[in-house]
Parts: C-alpha cells; structure tokens; sequence
C-alpha cells in the first residue's frame, strides 16, 4: 500500500530544532563551508528557531553545499527543505521551517551582512575585525 502523499510531506516528530541545527552545523562543517555563524532565533522572532549564515568558495561551492545539506536533512532527518537561488550559487536560502540557512559566496554574504541584522551589537562588531 503507497503512503499518503501528506504524511510524506510532515517532517519527522523526532527531528527537533535542535536537532536539525546539530546535523546543519555537522553538514556544513563537512562540506568546508566557511565563516559558519550560529543565532538563535527563539524569542525574537516566528520564522523559525534558529539561523545559520555561512560561506562557499564559490558558486559551484555553494550550491553544493546547500544540495548535500538538503538531501542530509531528508534522508538523516526526514525533513523536508525549501531552497531557493541555487540556480545562480551567490545566495541560496534553505528553509526546513524551524532552521533556515544561508549560505553565500563571500562577496554576496559581505555586501547583505545579513549577521548584523540578527547578531546583538557586540558580536556583529567582532565579525567586522
């Protein structure tokens, strides 16, 4: 008997945002993503619990990154991932609804500076050295 189409779709109960974030940071590590930033989200905002901004080589390079990491989280976790802008590998935004990621090529990632945004102003401070 096929499964329901739906119950495909959920994420699996036991993949928490914890979890999800220890096996992002695992699979970027991995994968020699660079200038891995960690924030937490919770309180802050609904988007999700957690963010993670980091860093390709390259176009190739992030676009990589984000394909493996996508296809981690669905095969480890059962968890299911938006990703947008890996057409082009400058910016490419992975979404599992409670960890959502970015990873940019260095130059896209210094003009956005997505981390100030989010960081208190103490860290984003040390990130500028």
């Amino acid at each position: 008997m096929a499964a329901d189409p739906a119950e495909q779709s959920k994420p699996a109960m036991n993949a928490t945002s914890e979890s999800q974030l220890e096996r992002i940071l695992s699979s970027l590590s991995d994968d020699k993503a660079e200038g891995i930033v960690q924030i937490d989200l919770r309180g802050k905002t609904a988007i999700g619990d957690y963010m993670v901004v980091c860093s390709g080589r390259s176009s190739r390079q992030v676009t990589a990154i984000s394909e493996k990491l996508v296809e981690r989280l669905k095969t480890e976790l059962g968890v299911l991932s938006k990703i947008e802008g890996k057409e082009t590998g400058d910016w490419v935004l992975i979404d599992t609804g409670d960890v959502i990621v970015h990873v940019f090529r260095p130059e896209v990632r210094e003009f956005y500076q997505l981390e100030k945004m989010w960081l208190p102003n103490q860290q984003a401070a040390t990130l500028q050295s």
